[in-house]
């Protein structure tokens, strides 16, 4: 039985703000939380497409950083960003490389070394528009990322939901 949209769609809302309590929330300096979710965002702009979650968990294993705060890096590249991500990635390479125009696509050769010539072209600026997307995504969302966390942990925080009386006063 599935459930109808709004409450499919609440329930993915609820459960984004469960994971993003539980990154917030974590037992450790604001600074590692903020350097793994760069280290994600690193890894969802890097070219190595269908690798990402792999290199996510192989990244928290290695440096004992927190997987869900990598993984909420690494999935800011999903099926809603991929287009976008791609596009940028291939621009940002072509334009770095000086190659303003992008190569014209054959459809009539769709055998594997056909599709392979055809997409050669493209490789060397895809993969250096992923590394500097990569850097310049880390570089933005570690300081917004630490701030956000800074924030949200911030006690005055605490102090602004009503407070209980005191016991003494509790009948």
């Amino acid at each position: 039985m599935t459930l109808p949209d709004k409450q499919t769609s609440a329930l993915r809302v609820r459960s984004f703000r469960a994971l993003l309590r539980q990154v917030l929330h974590l037992e450790e300096p604001p600074q590692r939380t903020a350097l793994a979710f760069a280290i994600g965002v690193f890894i969802a702009f890097c070219p190595a497409y269908g690798l990402h979650t792999a290199m996510a968990i192989l990244c928290a294993w290695l440096f004992g950083l927190n997987v869900v705060a990598l993984l909420a890096g690494a999935f800011v590249n999903n099926p809603w960003t991929i287009v976008p991500i791609l596009g940028a990635t291939y621009w940002t390479g072509a334009r770095l490389l000086g190659r303003p125009e992008t190569p014209p696509f054959n459809w009539d050769d769709l055998s594997f070394a056909g599709i392979y010539t055809q997409v050669a072209p493209y490789l060397i600026p895809f993969i250096v528009g992923g590394l500097v997307l990569s850097l310049i995504g880390a570089l933005v969302s570690y300081p917004l990322a630490h701030l956000f966390i800074l924030r949200y942990r911030s006690p005055h925080r605490e102090e602004s939901s009503p407070s209980l009386p005191p016991s003494d006063q509790v009948r």
